[in-house]
Parts: structure tokens; C-alpha cells; sequence
């Protein structure tokens, strides 16, 4: 039997693959080169009082090809550390956030030039 890793799959110290770990959040930033922000967010049970509670935690995600924007739902996944924060790679984009345009574009676009009055 051969040791064979399979794609979106990772070696175990058995031989076995072992699928890597995949998770679903929100782009926060995209202002750096290749690298997006992921925002991905939980729900946890209190462990004394048993009151629900949202827990954020932000991950750096490589993205090759620059196509995530802030907003977009992503889907990421584990990888091998590809810099100092880096360990997680962009899979799908799900859902494309609505970009909205600035308000100073959308007037100047509705406002009529000054040379066209007659």
C-alpha cells in the first residue's frame, strides 16, 4: 500500500489521511497582497452559567489570486505555515458581499455637467 496524500487531505503519523480542518466566515480585510482577514464567528455555551455567547476569532488566509473583497463569505482551510501568521488557505469564495458605490461617485455621476445647459 502506497503513502499517497490525497487533495485537501494530510498525512497522519499512522499512515492514514486525515482531512484538514475547513471553516466558514466573513472577510474583514483584504488590503494586504494575496493574504485576506477572515473573520469567523461561534457560538459557545458559558461553562459556569450556561448563557450563549458569540466568540470571534480573526485567521490570515492565503488568497492567490486577489478575488476576495471585504464582506464575502469564504470558505478556508488548514494548510502548512506559509508565513509568520499565515496557516490557512482562501478554498471558495460562497457568497459575494454587495459593494456599494461612494456616495461622491453616485452624485457626481446624477449631477448634470456644467457645458450641457442651454
Amino acid at each position: 500500500m502506497s503513502n499517497e496524500t490525497l487533495a485537501g487531505t494530510a498525512p497522519t503519523q499512522g499512515g492514514v489521511p486525515r482531512r484538514r480542518q475547513q471553516k466558514v466566515g466573513r472577510v474583514t480585510s483584504d488590503k494586504m497582497q494575496k493574504t485576506i482577514v477572515v473573520e469567523v464567528e461561534t457560538l459557545k455555551r458559558h461553562r459556569i452559567y450556561k448563557r450563549t455567547y458569540r466568540h470571534t476569532v480573526k485567521f490570515k488566509a492565503h488568497d492567490e489570486h486577489n478575488d476576495a473583497r471585504i464582506g464575502d463569505l469564504v470558505r478556508i482551510e488548514e494548510t502548512r505555515p506559509l508565513s509568520k501568521d499565515k496557516r490557512w488557505r482562501l478554498v471558495e469564495i460562497m457568497q459575494r458581499a454587495i459593494q456599494v458605490t461612494p456616495v461622491e461617485q453616485a452624485v457626481s455621476e446624477m449631477e448634470p455637467t456644467a457645458g450641457d445647459e442651454e
